[in-house]
């Protein structure tokens, strides 16, 4: 299979929407709203300073995709990025595509000049954890907490 990893554009939308929608099927916070998802990602795309998706592309179709959102950490002087919705689509995964996916995010964010890299996932997805630590990602002594309006 030809594959090439790309940053996402505006006719990506529909296919990232299902990805998401897949997703946050399995999340214990989120709920899969087409509608939200949509603007979230269109969003991202059309403002790069918001952030950059990165959708891994073969047979014809996006396979799989991560988000990269970005902030400036007042304790690292610089700017940080927060790795997020990354997914494999169902028919593609066990392959190897997530962490070639991971990998270039990684990559992708160093040459950003990122400080750090953070991501979120449900605490109790192992799979997700063992997934993130072959990375060298550490669970950090710090937790989220949310205010929603």
């Amino acid at each position: 299979m030809n594959k090439e990893i790309t940053i996402a554009c505006i006719t990506d939308l529909p296919e990232l929407v299902v990805l998401l929608n897949d997703l946050f099927t399995q999340d214990i916070e989120f709920v899969p709203d087409w509608e939200k998802q949509k603007n979230g990602l269109e969003a991202i795309i059309n403002n790069s300073e918001i952030g950059e998706i990165l959708v891994l592309k073969g047979d014809g179709k996006i396979l799989g995709m991560v988000s990269l959102l970005y902030s400036v950490s007042t304790a690292l002087g610089g700017k940080v990025a927060t790795l997020e919705d990354m997914i494999i689509h169902q028919d593609y995964r066990k392959q190897g595509l997530g962490k070639e996916l991971l990998g270039e995010a990684i990559r992708f964010s160093k040459e950003r000049n990122c400080l750090r890299l953070t991501l979120l996932t449900d605490f109790n997805n192992d799979a997700a954890i063992s997934f993130y630590q072959q990375f060298e990602f550490k669970k950090s002594d710090m937790i989220p907490m949310r205010l929603v309006f």
